[in-house]
C-alpha cells in the first residue's frame, strides 16, 4: 500500500509541476510546445506532459515545486529535525536548546497546546455527559447545543476566540488550548453519554435493590461500564485536539506546526509545508497509539479483556 501511494505521488508530481518545468526549459533555450507561456496556460497539464516528454526531468527536483516529490519531503524532514539540531547554529548540540527552525521545536509547541486542550475538553465532556445522563433538562438543552457547536467552521471561529481572549489579556498557550478543547470535547460527550447509558435495566434494578444512591450507581456501575466507550472517544478527541492546536497557531504565527505551514506557504516552500504536515500526522498517530496503550492497561487493571 505504501509503495502504491509513493508511486501515485511520484506520478502526480509531473502534471502538477509541468508548467514551471516548461517555463524553466523555455528560459534555458530548449524547444517547448507550445512555445509561449500564454498558450501553455490554456492547456491541460497532461496535454503538456504528452507534448513535452523529453523536458520533464526537473519535475522531481524543482526548488519551489507546486507538489514536492517524496524524496524532497523526506530531505526537508531530515534537515528540519536531525540535521538542524545536530549541525545547525541554533541546534541543541551547539546551543544547548532546540532550534526555533526545527520541526522538533515547533512540534513541542503544538503538543503543549494539544495536551492542555485535550485535558480541558475531556474534563468538560465527561462533566457534561454525567449531567446529561442524570438530568433530562440538560439532555434536552445542552446536547442540541453541543451538536450545533460542531457545525461552526473552526477556521472561522479560531481567529474570533484569539481576538476575544487577547482583548481581556489572555494570550499564548491558553487561546490555542481553548480551540483544541472546543474540538475535542464533543466526541467525549457523545461517547460518555453512550457509555453511561450502557448498563441494562437488570443491572440498574439490582442497584436499586441494594438501595444505592445516584452517586454510588455512577461510580460503581455507570463509570466502569463507560470506560471502553470513553477510550474510543479519547482516540478521536486527541487527534481533534491536535488539529485544533494547529488551526489555533495559524492566526498567531508564534511557533508551532501551524505557523510553520503558514510560513512555508507564504514563501512558496511547499516542501516545508509537506514536512510539517507529515510531522503532524506522525504526532497524531503517536498520540492515538498512546491512548490505545493506556486503554489496554486500564482494561487489564479492571479485569477486562486487554
Amino acid at each position: 500500500m505504501v509503495l502504491a501511494v509513493l508511486a501515485i505521488w511520484y506520478l502526480a508530481v509531473v502534471p502538477m509541476n509541468v508548467q514551471d518545468v516548461l517555463t524553466r526549459a523555455e528560459r534555458a533555450g530548449e524547444p517547448v510546445s507550445p512555445p509561449t507561456a500564454v498558450e501553455r496556460r490554456d492547456m491541460g497539464a497532461w496535454a503538456l506532459v504528452m507534448r513535452n516528454p523529453g523536458l520533464l526531468g526537473e519535475s522531481w527536483s524543482l526548488d519551489r515545486p507546486r507538489l514536492p516529490a517524496p524524496h524532497q519531503v523526506a530531505g526537508e524532514l531530515y534537515r528540519s529535525t536531525i540535521d538542524e539540531e545536530i549541525n545547525g547554529r541554533r541546534g541543541i548540540v551547539r546551543s544547548g536548546s532546540l532550534s526555533n527552525r526545527s520541526l522538533v521545536y515547533h512540534g513541542g509547541i503544538t503538543l503543549g497546546a494539544t495536551f492542555l486542550g485535550f485535558v480541558i475538553g475531556t474534563a468538560l465532556g465527561i462533566a457534561l455527559a454525567v449531567g446529561i445522563v442524570h438530568s433530562r433538562v440538560m439532555d434536552m438543552s445542552i446536547m442540541p447545543w453541543a451538536i450545533v457547536s460542531q457545525t461552526i467552521p473552526i477556521v472561522a471561529l479560531a481567529p474570533m476566540i484569539i481576538v476575544v481572549l487577547y482583548s481581556i489579556g489572555i494570550q499564548g498557550l491558553i487561546p490555542k488550548a481553548v480551540i483544541s478543547a472546543y474540538l475535542s470535547f464533543f466526541p467525549v460527550v457523545v461517547g460518555m453519554v453512550k457509555g453511561l447509558r450502557s448498563p441494562d435495566a437488570m443491572q440498574l434494578d439490582l442497584m436499586r435493590t441494594y438501595n444505592a444512591d445516584p452517586m454510588t450507581v455512577l461510580t460503581k456501575l455507570r463509570l466502569p461500564a463507560s470506560v471502553p466507550y470513553l477510550f474510543a472517544s479519547l482516540k478521536i478527541a486527541i487527534a481533534a485536539s491536535l488539529v485544533g492546536a494547529i488551526v489555533g497557531e495559524l492566526p498567531v504565527q508564534k511557533g508551532g506546526l501551524g505557523a510553520r505551514m503558514l510560513a512555508g506557504s507564504y514563501y512558496g516552500q511547499t516542501s516545508q509545508v509537506w514536512a510539517a504536515l507529515i510531522m503532524a500526522a506522525a504526532l497524531a498517530a503517536l498520540l492515538v497509539w498512546l491512548t490505545g496503550w493506556l486503554e489496554r492497561r486500564t482494561l487489564r487493571a479492571m479485569g477486562g479483556q486487554p
